[in-house]
């Protein structure tokens, strides 16, 4: 038999999670997908995680931040789409908190404002729709899909759509072009332009009243099945918030399920795992403050007052130094931001064995080698990037090797290939030591991603790790 050959202590070298993790952490690994994928398939939406989440902070006994007796364990809620959650530590709030910042909204299909039509040429009601945030239109025809959301009535109320998942309820399709009669309108044009966005029509309803003489009565016989089973009319379209998801539920990928495969995994294995972390540390009794915090609107920008450029979390971290008895002015916000330190929780790419060429092998994230760091991320020139100071990088490094977590650094792709960005760089203008760390992904903003079920876990380990570091 071979003797293992000692590793030179000098060389950097990533580690295989199943080949070098012990047979307990596997195991724990393995189980930890379990309820992963329950949560992908319940939280479709921001609006869904964000109903999830306070779901499984209520039961580990958090209280709303303005309640009047709030204890240690507190969360706050904006607008339905964001949110922050936090536990006290024994030290001063103002000396530094650790955070976990992860984003919960993900590329999709959304239905227009006024989206209910009828098609002259098929004789068919269908609805317009916009596709969010950076998706290959392609990708998104000929595929089963679920409608998501929220409309408010006429009379305010708030009405919740979920159609699709459950067996038994219809889907939804955008159809795609025959093969046949493709040739000029789709073959002669490139990927990016095959599929009009404006011809990303979905095929909503077809019946008609027997007998009726409406000039549309594809769609008068849809807005009458709407108003029967849910109440309202075609006005109540132009207020709502109306999406399309894949309706596949998350699966195990892979003849050793080591994978998982399912929608929305950029970011919300982030958000997930972030959320698990503090969950698993709240008997550690930890000197700094422990913040979780999901951000919407990641996928377009960051914008708007859900996005992480809004005040949201300046606004909660403000209220937690009022809440812990500490001031909460303008100077002593700025100090604690700068005295503490973040995880950007975002996914990166992981080397595709169809694509390896887009990425320089040496700085990129590999499958089962544990939780991606990122430096930097951006494009061409680091562009729009944050870009870790080298003190921070290796104080994490550190904080990962002391705990025993699997970990590697990579980048997003080769230098010029493209690039990508997350709200790293919005935390680090507030003054915070802050680095990208998230799990490696392939088929990356494709309706179903794919992710290792090691480096799920791994990122677990290291958000744990770092919440509770001095």
């Amino acid at each position: 038999m071979k003797e293992k050959k000692e590793k030179n202590p000098l060389l950097y070298e990533r580690k295989n999670f199943w080949q070098e993790a012990p047979a307990a952490e596997i195991k724990r690994a393995m189980a930890f997908a379990g309820p992963y994928k329950d949560f992908l398939n319940q939280a479709r939406t921001e609006r869904e995680s964000v109903i999830w989440t306070e779901a499984q902070l209520k039961a580990h006994k958090f209280q709303p931040l303005a309640a009047a007796k709030a204890g240690k364990r507190v969360y706050s809620i904006f607008r339905g789409k964001t949110i922050a959650m936090a536990v006290i530590g024994s030290e001063p709030i103002s000396k530094g908190f650790n955070m976990v910042a992860a984003h919960i909204d993900a590329p999709r299909v959304d239905l227009k404002q006024n989206p209910l039509y009828e098609d002259k040429n098929s004789d068919m009601a269908c609805m317009r729709t916009h596709y969010y945030g950076g998706i290959k239109k392609y990708q998104w025809v000929s595929t089963p899909l679920a409608l998501h959301g929220i409309i408010v009535k006429a009379d305010s109320s708030l009405l919740r759509v979920s159609i699709g998942d459950k067996d038994g309820e219809p889907v939804f399709i955008i159809p795609d072009l025959l093969p046949h009669l493709a040739r000029k309108e789709q073959y002669t044009k490139n990927l990016a332009e095959a599929i009009d966005a404006s011809k990303m029509n979905l095929v909503f309803s077809g019946m008609k009243d027997p007998g009726s003489e409406e000039k549309e009565a594809a769609k008068a016989y849809a807005l009458k099945l709407l108003n029967q089973k849910y109440g309202i009319s075609e006005q109540d379209f132009i207020s709502a918030e109306l999406q399309l998801v894949p309706a596949t539920p998350a699966r195990d990928a892979g003849l050793d399920a080591s994978m998982v495969v399912g929608y929305g995994q950029d970011d919300r294995i982030c958000a997930y795992t972030g959320l698990q972390a503090l969950l698993a540390n709240l008997d550690a009794k930890p000197k700094r403050t422990m913040v979780v915090y999901f951000s919407d609107k990641e996928e377009v920008g960051s914008q708007g007052s859900t996005g992480a450029h809004s005040v949201f979390i300046q606004d909660f971290i403000a209220s937690l130094l009022k809440h812990n008895g500490e001031k909460d002015g303008s100077a002593n916000l700025r100090q604690t931001f700068m005295n503490s330190m973040i995880l950007s929780a975002d996914v990166t790419a992981a080397v595709d064995p169809n694509y390896p060429n887009v990425h320089e092998r040496q700085n990129a994230v590999l499958f089962n080698h544990g939780v991606g760091i990122s430096k930097y991320t951006g494009s061409g020139g680091k562009y729009s990037c944050n870009d870790a100071n080298a003190e921070f990088t290796a104080k994490v490094i550190r904080i990962f090797g002391a705990a025993g977590v699997f970990w590697q650094m990579g980048a997003l792709g080769k230098v010029d290939e493209g690039g990508g960005g997350t709200i790293a760089y919005i935390l680090a203008n507030l003054g915070a030591e802050v680095i990208d760390c998230g799990t490696g992904l392939m088929g990356m903003h494709s309706l179903y991603e794919l992710c290792s079920k090691a480096d799920l876990y791994s990122t677990f380990a290291a958000y744990k790790a770092f919440l509770t570091t001095k």
